[in-house]
């Protein structure tokens, strides 16, 4: 496999120009797979037999196309697998291209810290490097059974699979179609928390009213932080169940918020993006002997048919009036 990742250099309030980049993507390879808000990972062996360039080459028209047609500069990852792509391309400066072949992936992989394997987290980073396994090499040195007595069975395994470089991911097209989103730009760089959380709280709601308008739930949530220095930090996580309920929306953001650790970081804008998406009329709903999970299930329609009837801003949380 030969596998193009391109980050668009996008601003939150811009993000709505990702469909029209992936369908410049799209103009190289049809398996194209949106990754919002501002990347696309691209399958294109197909490709090189068809244009007769290899994947640098590809990537190299890819990024004069975004910038003769959008205007818009990129960074662009090249590897053998999505998850080799994906560092890639975090590594890469805007308009540059950062490549691993499949012969120098050992070397490649040698030289990283294990918090850069794309889906090793803060806590599990830490777990790994309490007791020494704080590269790639040394994870994937490691014996299988010690990585399941540390981070449990199933992670284990998947965190030795990626520290060899092996990740059986396929690319799939038409990711973009299958989820929303929405943003929140700060009139500066933000480091105060509660409102980082302010912000979120007003997210969820938009995103909650979003997909009941559409009859839509999402089964999960990505979290997208941007920094002062324009790097971003993106995390994702799964719902208990698949939801357009504004407050499951709202714990779920919260913990990948705190899940960040954040110190005092100087925060550019916040990213949340519903994934995931399916028709409500097809999610199960765990019931719940709960009074007040029903009484506020009430109060969210009631303040849906409000706003449809005197707009958006009709009803909002007493934290969003002040």
């Amino acid at each position: 496999m030969a596998v193009i990742c391109v980050r668009f250099r996008l601003a939150p309030e811009t993000e709505a120009a990702l469909p029209a980049l992936i369908a410049t993507v799209e103009g190289i390879t049809p398996l194209v797979q949106a990754l919002p808000p501002d990347t696309a990972l691209a399958d294109v062996r197909g490709a090189h037999r068809y244009f007769g360039r290899d994947a640098g080459e590809l990537a190299a028209l890819v990024r004069l196309r975004a910038l003769a047609l959008h205007g818009v500069e990129c960074a662009i990852g090249v590897g053998p697998t999505p998850l080799i792509a994906r560092m890639a391309a975090r590594e890469a400066r805007t308009g540059a291209t950062v490549t691993v072949t499949e012969d120098g992936l050992a070397d490649y992989l040698a030289r990283k810290p294990v918090a850069a394997l794309p889906g090793v987290g803060a806590a599990t980073a830490r777990a790994l490097c309490s007791y020494g396994l704080d590269s790639v090499d040394r994870v994937a040195a490691a014996p299988l059974g010690t990585l399941q007595r540390i981070l449990g069975a199933r992670a284990g395994r998947e965190v030795r699979t990626r520290a060899h470089g092996i990740d059986p991911t396929p690319v799939t097209p038409n990711a973009l179609a299958r989820s929303i989103g929405a943003h929140r730009a700060f009139d500066r760089d933000e480091i105060d928390p509660f409102r980082h959380r302010r912000a979120l709280l007003s997210l969820t709601g938009e995103l909650g009213a979003r997909l009941r308008e559409e009859d839509q739930v999402c089964a999960c949530l990505t979290l997208t932080v941007r920094y002062a220095d324009r790097t971003t930090t993106t995390r994702t996580r799964r719902l208990p169940e698949a939801t357009a309920h504004t407050t499951d929306l709202t714990t779920t953001a919260y913990a990948l918020y705190e899940a960040l650790g954040l110190q005092r970081a100087r925060v550019r804008g916040l990213a949340l993006r519903a994934e995931g998406l399916g028709p409500a009329e097809r999610a199960a709903h765990q019931l719940t002997f709960d009074p007040a999970d029903d009484r506020a299930r009430r109060i969210e329609a009631a303040a849906d048919r409000a706003r449809a009837r005197f707009g958006p801003d009709a009803i909002v949380p007493g934290t969003l009036a002040a």
